[in-house]
This record gives structure tokens, sequence and C-alpha cells, in this order.
């Protein structure tokens, strides 16, 4: 289920346009689903990806995702200046970006160019997510081509003399220029050598965790688990069972879980596999998803994640520091007067948090 509040559509030639996105993102999206079947539960909790480093970036990351986006259009900066953020491992060479000045098209003879396009992508990256890839720079163009042609009867009417779109205007140009300067000033600060920093520091603070290998059988009842107990201590294959009788996606793995740590799995669950031995199995264990008889394979000190595996937080990370460091600097001996108290304490209390929250330059950061 999509549902979206304060947001109006218009057909864009075959596309449902959200026009409330255009250079106003106001509104706000949230994704909802099913419920998810008692199966695919179980096996999520077994996938999580190295939550103790993912827990201390998660501080960086609520600030740092909501504010420190890099253009999301290889050419809506000056092509010449704006560098992409490195990426922690090696990758193919993108393929050459179009002339920002290229014409694509004419519109009463004004023209639509490859930089229009890349603004345009900016501005409607959501959109574009739900749009075929193939289909994308047809939309593009589509979107440019109706704005242009009421621009133009926009500007026929004067409406471009009024008080409120020569302050929409002057907010417009500055929201740029602080993009400009990111993209020149702060982006190029994620180096390869700034990611290993943040990775090595945060590496050296994670504490060393025991992590188990387990499989297990997973059935509804507690008469059908105590049976295949009964086989089991009478030597029937743990494996062989359960295929037969789990009803848990690993059922075609003999019940295997892989390995997994503590606060990764439901709590009856997890307290009973971490105080077998290796080779013991359970008796009957109850969680909310059925009844559990669990095998402990094995025992081993986890690893931690490779630099791949965190890359895309840690770029969030050293953006965001840098981010900080830049403003302080350019803060430094400005006056900054806030003429009402309670939302200059407030101010205050936000510093540090999320500043400048909900800006239209937030959404990009993915």
């Amino acid at each position: 289920m999509l549902s979206c509040k304060a947001s109006r559509h218009v057909r864009a030639g075959p596309w449902l346009v959200n026009v409330s996105k255009i250079g106003d993102t106001s509104g706000r999206c949230a994704l909802g689903g099913k419920r998810r079947s008692r199966r695919y539960k179980m096996n999520s909790l077994t996938k999580p990806a190295h939550p103790a480093l993912i827990a201390r970036l998660a501080g960086a990351l609520m600030l740092g995702v909501a504010l420190i986006a890099a253009p999301a259009a290889s050419v809506a900066q000056d092509a010449e200046t704006t560098q992409a953020a490195p990426e922690a491992s090696d990758a193919q060479a993108a393929p050459e970006a179009p002339n920002p000045d290229a014409v694509v098209a004419t519109v009463g003879g004004e023209t639509i160019t490859e930089a229009d396009l890349a603004f345009a992508a900016e501005d409607l990256a959501q959109e574009l997510s739900n749009i075929p890839p193939a289909e994308r720079r047809a939309f593009l163009l589509t979107v440019l081509i109706d704005m242009k042609v009421m621009a133009n009867a926009a500007r026929s009417e004067g409406l471009n003399d009024t008080e409120t779109f020569q302050r929409r205007l002057a907010y417009l140009e500055e929201r740029a220029l602080r993009r400009a300067y990111f993209a020149d000033r702060i982006t190029p600060q994620v180096t390869p050598e700034a990611l290993q920093a943040a990775y090595d520091a945060l590496i050296g603070t994670i504490p060393a965790q025991e992590e188990i290998r387990a499989r297990h059988i997973l059935v509804e009842t507690e008469e059908e688990a105590n049976e295949l107990k009964a086989q089991i201590d009478g030597g029937a294959s743990f494996e062989e069972l359960a295929v037969e009788n789990s009803i848990d996606p690993g059922a075609a793995n003999g019940g295997d879980l892989g390995f997994f740590r503590r606060g990764m799995m439901v709590a009856p669950f997890e307290q009973a596999a971490f105080a077998l031995e290796d080779g013991q199995v359970s008796e009957p264990v109850q969680s909310q998803f059925g009844w559990h008889i669990i095998r402990l394979e094995e025992r081993r000190d986890a690893q931690p994640p490779a630099l791949e595996q965190v890359a895309t937080q840690l770029q969030q990370q050293v953006l965001f520091e840098a981010f900080e460091t830049e403003m302080e600097a350019l803060k430094e001996g400005v006056e900054i007067v806030i003429e009402d108290p309670a939302l200059a304490a407030a101010a205050a209390a936000a510093e540090g948090q999320a500043p400048e929250a909900g800006d239209a330059d937030a959404q990009t950061a993915q």
C-alpha cells in the first residue's frame, strides 16, 4: 500500500506525476505492506548484517542522510567541478556523461538541454524510481516541455513580477549555491583514505562477539515437537526430519540457520541455542513462531564486516563530519540573530542534530 498525503498528481504523457514534488518536497510518502508470513519473519531474523557496527553508525546516519545529499545526476552541477563520492571497492567506469549544453528539444524557440534534464532528474528522483529506466528520459522531457509552456504563460501574465515569486527565486538561488558549494568543497573530502580511516576507527570500537551456527526444526504444536525430539534421540537424522517436517524456509537446507549473534533471534530461541554445547539438541522451545527443536553446530568469534559491506554508511558518516567541520568554519565570526527566543532555543537544541532537515536537497542521499 502506498499512501501519499498533501500531494497532487497529474498525468504527463503516459506517466502519473506528483506535481507537488517539482521544486517542492513538502509532501512525504510512506510505504507499507502486508504482514509478513511466519516463515518469512523467522527467516528474516537470521539475516541482519553486523548489527554492532550498524548501530554505531546509526547516529551519524540519522543526521547525515537527511542533509548530505550529493546531486543525483551527473550534470546537475557544473560538470567540471562536481565530483561523486568515491566507492570503497573497485567499480566499472561510468559511461561518459553527455554534454550539458547539448540541445534535446526546442519549445517556442527556447531550448531544453541535457543539463535541464539532469536538474529535473534531481527534483523528480522519487518519481523516477517508479518509472522503468528505458522510459525515464522521455518522462523528464515531457515534464520539462509542459513546464516551459506553463512558465511562458505565467510570464505573459506578469506572475514573475510578484513579490512572492521574487522571494521564492531568491530562496532557490541560495539553495542552488549551497548545492554547488557542497559539491565543490565537501563531497571531494570523501576519499578512499577517509573511508579507510573511518572504517578502522569503527572496527576498533566493536567488542569481540561470539556467534553460533545452528539448525532447527519448526512445527506448530508441542506434540509434534516432542515426537520429533524422541525420533532424534532414537538416532533419526536431524537434517532429514527438518526437510520432512519443518515449516521454516530453512527446511530445505536441513534446518540450517547459518551463523548468528545474540540479539538476532527472538529471546526464547536465542537463550536455548546459546545454552547448548556443540552437537547438542535442545528440548522443544516455544516462540511466537511455533515450537523449535535446535541443534548447535559450532561456535566461533564473529568477524567484523568488510569495508565494502559498510561503504555506503561510511560515506554518509564521512560526508556529514566534513559538512559539520565546514559549517563551523563558515559560521565563525558571522552574527546570527533569531528574533523569537523560543525559536532560538529550539534551534540551539537542534544544532548538530538535524540542521536544515526537510530541505529539498535532503532527499537524494542514498
